[in-house]
Parts: C-alpha cells; sequence; structure tokens
C-alpha cells in the first residue's frame, strides 16, 4: 500500500519560513519523481516543484527563487523549503509521486500565511 504522508503546514506571518516534509513508503521511493502541488480555496490545483528521480528540480514562477525542492532517498522523503513566505502561498499544499502511469499522492497540509 503507497503512502504519502505530509507535515510541517501551520500559520505564519508574512516573510517567514515553513518547511514541509513528506514521508514516502510503499514504493521504491528512489525511481519516482515527486513533486509539491498545492490549492488555493476557490482555484485548481497547481504546480508548485518538482524534482526528478536523476534529482533535477522544476519551480513554478511564483516561487522561484523563495522556495527550495529537495529528497533524499535514503530516508524516502522529499521537502519543500518555503521562505519569504507571502499571502497568497496559502493553500492546501500536496505531496506527488510519478512513475510512469502510476502516480500517488498525499493527503495534504495546510499552509496559512497571515499577519
Amino acid at each position: 500500500q503507497v503512502q504519502l504522508v505530509e507535515s510541517g503546514g501551520g500559520l505564519v506571518q508574512p516573510g517567514g519560513s515553513l518547511r514541509l516534509s513528506c514521508a514516502a513508503s510503499g514504493i521504491i521511493f528512489s525511481i519516482y519523481a515527486m513533486g509539491w502541488y498545492r490549492q488555493a480555496p476557490g482555484k485548481q490545483r497547481e504546480l508548485v516543484a518538482t524534482v526528478t528521480s536523476g534529482g533535477m528540480t522544476n519551480y513554478a514562477d511564483s516561487v522561484k527563487g523563495r522556495f527550495t525542492i529537495s529528497r533524499d532517498n535514503a530516508k524516502k522523503t522529499v521537502s519543500l523549503q518555503m521562505n519569504g513566505l507571502k499571502p497568497e502561498d496559502t493553500a492546501v499544499y500536496y505531496c506527488y509521486a510519478a512513475r510512469l502511469q502510476d502516480n500517488y499522492w498525499g493527503q495534504g497540509t495546510q499552509v496559512t500565511v497571515s499577519s
């Protein structure tokens, strides 16, 4: 059974930082591309950042220079370091694993940026 379990969400003031983590089980983690998506109220789910099995990263323009995605294949985790948070970053953040036709989602963790 595949599980992706996110942690690290919460309430933070504008300009603050949070680090999200996703622990994977039930997959051969090292061969999967991993990513973070987010969905704000009333909006579609959107890509935030991805990292391939080979370590190549990709970011949405809105988070470039502020967010950093990383993976630890030994621990089967993927993390998202979020700095310089803005109110528009408020959303539920989802961990995502993909390989060919297989893809899996976590349950999501809420990030709220507000003063």
